[in-house]
């Protein structure tokens, strides 16, 4: 099980709308991110920084491939407004290095 971590960059004030958003995130979009194999997904926000971090196990795909997906794309477009963002809408991320898991 492949797993990523990363945060991303909101924009001033946007939290709230952002976590809106997510609540009622597109059922399209839903059933792609799990029949792409991903299990688990949780996004925390970081009050201090601005930015919300992001934790994904998945079986064979994660979320960053998926961005050649309509309604991917869509999203970003819809989310572009609330976050820092690439030419193509896509949220700048930053992935995270793994330093240390109780598991092991």
């Amino acid at each position: 099980m492949k797993k990523l971590a990363f945060k991303m960059y909101l924009k001033k004030g946007a939290a709230d709308a952002y976590e809106k958003r997510h609540k009622q995130i597109w059922p399209e979009l839903k059933s792609l991110l799990k029949s792409s194999g991903i299990k688990e997904y949780y996004i925390y926000y970081d009050k201090e920084s601005n930015c919300v971090y992001a934790f994904q196990t998945c079986e064979y795909s994660d979320s960053q491939e998926l961005g050649s997906e309509e309604i991917v794309q869509k999203w970003w477009k819809y989310m572009s407004d609330l976050m820092e963002t690439n030419t193509d809408n896509s949220p700048k991320q930053l992935d995270l290095i793994p330093v240390f898991n109780l598991d092991h």
